[in-house]
């Protein structure tokens, strides 16, 4: 399989930056503004060239001709959890974005949002996107994908955002939805719940027989380590999980009541893998998470833009020997 590069932005703790590393794209450089999500890069993944700075500062000139160019751009101004300002967002970086495709003029952009995006008060806006990439060359298209569709024990609605160049975009397909339901909370984490030797592991993961409510990481401005707004915190006491909080560590051996998660079994949820490290305190860290893309969603998509490059490929070798 062909090199097949990439360029992340608003990169945060490389939810989707280490799903495309499974899909087989290699990263050529990660831009992320937060300086704690810039060390976990560098922690977990030493070779990445991680670059800690404003998105809006940082220029695609040396990035030319890419494969893809994906992030996670801030979903505040667009979330229902927030003002809905839209365009008018500061914080808005979709306008850096299509920046990038101008000076990078990648194959393929992958970009990931909260699904309020999809609201009708935003549809001229997502018409306004389209209308841009396409005076760039590209075809565009908005998907709702939920992560337990893909194996994650976690509902987490979010739009993906994909443009393909024009004359490779009739090869690219959606991932679809695994056959199979993904595990439950208490199957996820039952061996996490008894690290510490807590007797009622067994007895508390039978009873957590649902996947999670979505992760809601906050923003610096708002939000902290706790699991979400009243109706999160409900959704989670019925599996059993106390989410006014999070734990330091998991529960003593004669520990009662409803257990909190830890930042690694919120990590377990949001589908990383256990050997990827977090640097940071504990809002820190759990920021990262609750914020992040869930990699084996941004691994199936970026498995078919993949494809997609290889159906284009076979068919120009098949025209060429016509």
């Amino acid at each position: 399989m062909p090199h097949l590069s990439s360029l992340e932005i608003c990169a945060g703790a490389g939810g989707q930056a280490l799903g495309l590393d499974m899909a087989g794209f290699e990263h050529d450089a990660l831009v992320e503004i937060d300086r704690d999500a810039c060390s976990t890069l560098r922690l977990n993944r030493p070779h990445w060239k991680v670059f800690q700075q404003d998105l809006r500062e940082f220029s695609g000139g040396d990035h030319k001709g890419l494969d893809l160019l994906a992030g996670g751009v801030p979903c505040p101004p667009f979330s229902v959890a927030s003002k809905q300002l839209g365009e008018s967002d500061e914080r808005n970086l979709f306008p850096e974005a299509i920046r990038l495709v101008d000076e990078t003029r990648p194959r393929a952009v992958m970009l990931e949002n909260v699904r309020g995006l999809l609201d009708a008060v935003f549809e001229d806006y997502r018409k306004h996107i389209a209308q841009q990439l396409g005076a760039l060359g590209y075809v565009t298209d908005w998907r709702l994908l939920n992560a337990s569709d893909f194996g994650v024990p976690q509902l987490r609605p979010r739009v993906v955002f994909v443009a393909i160049q024009r004359h490779l975009s009739e090869h690219f397909e959606w991932p679809m939805p695994l056959l199979v339901p993904p595990p439950t909370v208490g199957e996820t984490l039952a061996d996490l719940m008894a690290s510490g030797g807590w007797k009622g592991a067994s007895h508390w993961a039978l009873r957590a027989d649902g996947i999670a409510p979505t992760l809601v990481g906050g923003s610096k401005k708002h939000g902290g380590p706790d699991l979400g707004p009243t109706r999160s915190r409900k959704a989670w006491e019925s599996l059993c999980v106390d989410g006014k909080g999070l734990a330091d560590e998991p529960p003593p051996p004669d520990f009662l009541g409803m257990p909190r998660l830890t930042v690694r079994m919120a990590a377990r949820i949001q589908g990383f893998p256990d050997d990827w490290r977090l640097v940071g305190g504990k809002t820190s860290s759990y920021r990262q998470v609750g914020n992040a893309f869930p990699p084996p969603v941004a691994k199936a998509v970026g498995e078919r833009i993949a494809a997609c490059f290889q159906a284009a490929s076979r068919r120009q070798v098949v025209v060429a020997g016509l």
